[in-house]
């Protein structure tokens, strides 16, 4: 060893030391993190009014997230392929956000721009969002609100002229907001795979279906609420059934129909009690 040159005397003792340094730095967690998820369901309930006709549903979503807390998603699902939403048979939602600590739980903040492509431009509305949530024991809890700000999506349509007579709007012409509130719980069952979970939500907005049903409370004020179970038989694999409903009444449900069910033939009830399965897969 002392006839070798000191320069290589000092490379054989880093070697060890970088090599420990490279394995602690590949086991750190990368500043940007990506999910996604994929989900078959029953239904698309959008606060407990059925989006696609109490018909089928194949969604699917991806999301950034940065070590900050920062993220950015994409999200998207088909819909009932009646032709509302100024044409639109698919909805994608863009969200951008910020989960920060607050004491021992995490506050979501951020905003969503719900789109319909191939629909008419006034169907495009932004919702801004925010919820705090946290746990007690396997009791998970969660409350929010989301606001939609005045926008011409979700105000009134107008009849002027020859379309009046034809029974057609012309006019969007109104702008309306949107308030959400809402509340959610989780209970973890034991050493169990299941997961008992329950909701309740107001809508408080603008009562009518706006220029291309649209409206985020098609009836004014409303309550939506639900309860199911998760069961998770191996990560990244999660069955889901669940109760879903709304105090929209009979009369009320049934101005909505025509916008709101497939071929518009008015069918079926798509804001009553409903029983809702799906199976998502995530990574």
């Amino acid at each position: 060893m002392r006839y070798l040159p000191l320069a290589a005397v000092a490379a054989m003792i880093a070697m060890p030391v970088r090599a420990q340094d490279e394995e602690r730095s590949a086991s750190e967690d990368p500043p940007v993190t990506v999910s996604g998820s994929a989900t078959i369901a029953s239904d698309y309930r959008f606060r407990g009014v059925s989006q696609t006709d109490e018909g089928f549903a194949i969604q699917g979503g991806v999301t950034a997230t940065h070590e900050s807390g920062i993220y950015v998603g994409a999200w998207g699902s088909n819909l009932a392929g009646w032709g509302t939403f100024g044409g639109a048979n698919m909805e994608l939602d863009l969200v951008a956000g910020l989960k920060v600590p607050v004491g021992a739980g995490t506050l979501d903040t951020g905003l969503t721009w719900y789109m319909y492509p191939g629909g008419a431009d006034e169907t495009d509305f932004a919702e801004l969002y925010a919820r705090l949530s946290g746990s007690v024991g396997p009791l998970a809890l969660t409350g929010g609100l989301a606001y939609a700000p005045k926008q011409e999506a979700l105000g009134n349509v107008f009849f002027t002229g020859a379309a009046a007579a034809a029974g057609l709007p012309d006019d969007p012409g109104d702008k309306e907001d949107n308030l959400y509130l809402f509340a959610d719980a989780a209970y973890a069952v034991g050493d169990t795979p299941v997961t008992l979970k329950g909701h309740i939500g107001y809508s408080d907005g603008n009562p009518g279906l706006g220029p291309n049903a649209t409206s985020l409370a098609p009836t004014g004020t409303y309550f939506d609420w639900s309860i199911g179970a998760d069961f998770t038989p191996v990560e990244g694999l999660t069955l889901s059934l669940a109760y879903v409903d709304t105090d929209i009444s009979e009369a009320d449900s049934a101005l909505l129909r025509p916008s709101f069910s497939r071929g518009q033939d008015g069918a079926g009830s798509i804001a009553g009690s409903r029983l809702v399965a799906s199976l998502t897969a995530s990574f």
